[in-house]
C-alpha cells in the first residue's frame, strides 16, 4: 500500500447493543444479546474505517470486558494512536507493544486502520493482507441446547443448507451421549466439537472416547491458558487437538507447534491483538503445515468482514465461524448483509472492509459514544 503518511483527526467509539436471534450457550454461560464497542477511525481528509471489539460483557472468554476495553483505549491506545502520523497499518502493534494483552481493544483500532489505509489506497482489505481468495467456505456453531432431539433438528437444517462443517458445544455431562445420537442420525457430515476449556486430564478417558467419532477436531478442550497438558492429551488421543484461547500471539503458536499441544489453530483476530498477528501466526502455521481457519466471536457485520477479509488468506483451509449475519442477527448495521450460499460466502471487492455502513441502524442500536479528538 502507498507509504504517504496518515494523520488520524478523531475516534469515535460507540458501544451498541444488540438482541441475538438466538441465546448461545457454551460450558462457560448463555449470551442472549451483544453489547460490545465500534470504533471509527477518521483521518485529517475525513476517510474513516471501522473496528469492532469483541469483549464481551463479562470476563467468560477472557480477561477483557467492555468496560475494561473502553478504558484502556481511552487512557492508552487512542493517545498512542493519536502520537505520531501512521505509515502502515502494520506498525500499529508495535506502538501498542507495552500494553500488556488487552487484545481486544487493541484489535479494534488496528482493524479499524487497516480498513481506513485500504480504503485511502483504494483497495480491498483482501487484497491489502495478501488474500487471494473470491470465496470463502463456512461452517456452523451450534451452542449448548436444552434437548438433543433439538440439537439434531438444528443440525439437519444447517445440514440441508450446505454448511461445510457442523460444530457442537460440549461440556461433561452434553457429550458422549450427544455425539453417538449426532452420528447416529449423521454419520458422514463434518463435524467438530468445542469444548472451550470444560475438561483437565482428568478426564480422559471420555476424551479418548471421541476417537469413535470420526472428529474433525476438538478445540479447547483443557484449560484456556493451557499448552502442557494439551500435548500430554494430543499423545493420547488421534482426534486432532485445535487450540483457541491459548493462542494470543505468535510466540504462543510457536510453542504450542514446538510442543506438540495442538494439530490445528484456530485464529481469532480479537484475541490475538489484530490482523498484523493474525496474518504472522497463519504465515508461520502454514510454514510448519499447520491448517488453521478463522473463529467467530458473535460479530456484527463489521467484525465479520474483517473475518472474511483475513480468511481469503492461503492457510485458511478449513471452514470458519463467519456465518451470515441472518443466523445471529435480525437486522446488521452493513449493507449487504453477509449472505452464504450453500456454505460459501463470496469475497467483496469494494475498497476497504467490502461492505457499506449503515449509519441509521448503527444509531439505532447505540447506546453511547464518545469522540477522541488529536489536538
Amino acid at each position: 500500500m502507498n507509504s504517504k503518511k496518515t494523520v488520524l483527526n478523531r475516534i469515535v467509539m460507540r458501544k451498541l447493543c444488540m438482541n441475538l436471534k438466538n441465546s448461545f450457550t457454551t460450558s462457560f454461560g448463555t449470551l442472549k444479546e451483544k453489547e460490545f464497542l465500534l470504533v471509527e477511525a477518521i483521518d485529517e481528509d475525513g476517510n474513516s474505517g471501522w473496528g469492532e471489539s469483541v469483549a464481551i460483557f463479562s470476563p467468560w472468554y477472557n480477561e477483557e470486558t467492555v468496560k475494561t476495553n473502553e478504558s484502556v483505549m481511552e487512557d492508552f491506545l487512542i493517545p498512542f494512536l493519536f502520537k505520531d502520523p501512521i505509515v502502515s497499518p502494520e506498525e500499529i502493534r508495535k506502538r501498542f507493544m507495552h500494553i500488556r494483552r488487552n487484545n481486544m481493544a487493541k484489535s479494534a483500532l488496528e482493524t479499524a486502520v487497516w480498513d481506513l489505509f485500504a480504503k485511502k489506497n483504494n483497495i480491498a482489505l483482501t487484497k491489502a493482507l495478501g488474500g487471494k481468495k473470491d470465496e470463502i467456505e463456512v461452517g456452523i456453531s451450534i451452542g449448548i441446547q436444552n434437548s438433543i432431539e433439538h440439537l439434531l433438528s438444528l443440525i439437519d437444517r444447517y445440514v440441508d443448507e450446505g454448511y461445510k462443517r457442523i460444530k457442537i458445544k460440549i461440556m461433561p455431562g452434553w457429550d458422549i451421549d450427544v455425539l453417538e445420537k449426532v452420528r447416529d442420525r449423521f454419520p458422514d457430515i463434518p463435524l467438530m466439537v468445542d469444548a472451550n476449556s470444560a475438561y483437565t486430564l482428568k478426564d480422559l478417558e471420555i476424551l479418548r472416547r471421541l476417537d469413535e467419532f470420526n472428529l474433525m477436531m476438538i478445540e479447547q478442550p483443557l484449560g484456556y491458558d493451557d499448552i502442557i497438558d494439551h500435548a500430554e492429551l494430543q499423545s493420547q488421543i488421534n482426534t486432532p487437538i485445535c487450540l483457541d484461547e491459548s493462542i494470543h500471539s505468535l510466540g504462543d503458536a510457536r510453542k504450542a507447534i514446538k510442543l506438540g499441544s495442538c494439530k490445528i489453530i484456530n485464529i481469532k483476530i480479537g484475541r490475538v491483538g489484530g490482523l498484523t498477528e493474525a496474518k504472522e501466526i497463519h504465515d508461520y502455521c502454514a510454514e510448519k503445515k499447520i491448517p488453521v481457519w478463522c473463529g467467530g466471536m458473535l460479530e456484527s457485520g463489521i467484525g465479520r468482514a474483517h473475518n472474511i477479509a483475513l480468511t481469503t488468506l492461503s492457510n485458511f483451509i478449513l471452514p470458519g465461524d463467519t456465518a451470515p449475519s441472518s443466523h445471529y442477527w435480525n437486522e446488521d448495521i452493513i449493507e449487504p448483509e453477509v449472505t452464504a450460499d450453500n456454505g460459501t460466502i463470496k469475497v467483496p471487492s469494494e475498497p476497504g472492509i467490502g461492505y457499506s455502513i449503515n449509519r441509521i441502524k448503527i444509531d439505532k442500536f447505540t447506546v453511547c459514544s464518545k469522540t477522541y479528538i488529536n489536538k
